[in-house]
Parts: structure tokens; C-alpha cells; sequence
């Protein structure tokens, strides 16, 4: 190996290093807290109620609309 090519390695062993370097310093993602997973779960389990409750809302509704509909082609 010529001294300009172990120069060149060396100094991409260097910024691999400093690389590291940096990455060791950046805090390391936790475990998802258990109680925020909850609320979040909570959270979609109100969301799936409201929009269930609305869906039968809405088909009580149609179902009226149909009613007074029928009731005015007779």
C-alpha cells in the first residue's frame, strides 16, 4: 500500500471514529412508557365508540328519512 492510499484509510478510520463519537453522545430512544400506550390506546378506544355511535346515529336517521319518504309517495 503506498503511504498516500494508508493516509487516505487512516483518515477515513479517523471520521468513522468521530462519527462514532457522535453517535455515543445523541440520547438513546427508551422503551415506550407503558402509560402513555394506555392513553393512547384509550384514546382510539373512545375515538372507535364515538364513531360507532354515530354510525348508528346516522342509520336511525336514513331509516326516518325512509319512513317519511314512503309515507309521502303513498
Amino acid at each position: 500500500m503506498s503511504g498516500a492510499r494508508i493516509d487516505e484509510a487512516i483518515a477515513r478510520i479517523e471520521a468513522a471514529l468521530a462519527r462514532i463519537d457522535a453517535a455515543r453522545a445523541l440520547p438513546v430512544a427508551s422503551e415506550p412508557d407503558p402509560a402513555a400506550t394506555a392513553e393512547g390506546s384509550a384514546r382510539v378506544t373512545a375515538l372507535v365508540n364515538s364513531h360507532e355511535k354515530l354510525r348508528e346515529e346516522v342509520a336511525d336517521t336514513l331509516r326516518e328519512l325512509d319512513a317519511v319518504i314512503s309515507e309521502l309517495d303513498q
